[in-house]
């Protein structure tokens, strides 16, 4: 194998370190972090605010057949008193009307306190959906900026990844396929460096120094490998 061909390798090798680099940097911005923390936060009120919602629904309902009931009373009561002061009854039917009139607004007052209460349960359940109405519109406005935030940093860096891309073609296209598909078996194995420096006797790749017999035995392959690590070694 010539030593330009290694040299090539080794070329590519940077720049597909560079690219490594930028893949990490992209899918670790810390704002992808924090969004996930604010998108989480976000699924959390919305649950909070379906489960305050379906109380406030329910309350409501009960709220509106209450003031429903205390509608029809309150005017089956005013019919009643006008047929009581109207006169023209006999005295029994009076003293009964008398009686039904007395009941009604018995009724009257304690459906008219069970809806007050009724208010009163609502009125917080209503501030509490409103609450979470506002932390929601809050959340969702951090994650839209965000997302704007991580959409700027993406274009710079997609904008890297396609120049070192273009650079990869060109420093590949003279390298021999065979030496090529060693070299990616060798980055999927060696956590992306196929191919190391030697000097002084060690191994850039292991680190490991080679005795003069294992630096004898590996120089003497056609390619020579490190005898640790199996890296492409290139003087």
């Amino acid at each position: 194998m010539t030593i330009t061909g290694l040299a090539d390798l080794l070329d590519l090798q940077g720049l597909d370190l560079d690219i490594d680099r930028l893949l990490d940097r992209r899918q670790g911005l810390p704002e992808l972090e924090e969004r996930r923390i604010v998108q989480e936060e976000i699924d959390g009120l919305d649950a909070e605010r379906s489960e305050a919602a379906d109380r406030l629904r329910s309350l409501e309902l009960d709220l509106d057949k209450s003031e429903g009931e205390l509608e029809m009373l309150e005017t089956k009561l005013k019919e009643h008193e006008t047929r009581l002061f109207a006169g023209g009854m006999s005295a029994r039917e009076t003293e009964f009307m008398r009686l039904e009139v007395q009941s009604l607004r018995g009724q009257d007052e304690a459906l008219e306190l069970r809806v007050i209460q009724m208010l009163e349960d609502v009125e917080p359940v209503r501030e509490e959906v409103a609450a979470l109405d506002t932390r929601i519109a809050n959340a969702v406005a951090r994650r839209e900026e965000l997302d704007s935030m991580i959409a700027g940093e993406w274009k710079v860096i997609d904008a890297e990844l396609a120049r070192l891309e273009a650079a990869k073609k060109t420093v590949a296209e003279p390298i021999d396929p065979e030496l090529l598909d060693l070299y990616e078996k060798l980055r999927r194995l060696k956590e992306g460096v196929a191919i190391a420096v030697f000097d002084h006797g060690v191994c850039g790749g292991c680190h490991m120094a080679l005795s003069p017999s294992e630096q004898e035995q590996a120089l003497a392959e056609e390619m020579p490998r490190c005898v640790h690590c199996r890296r492409i070694l290139v003087a």
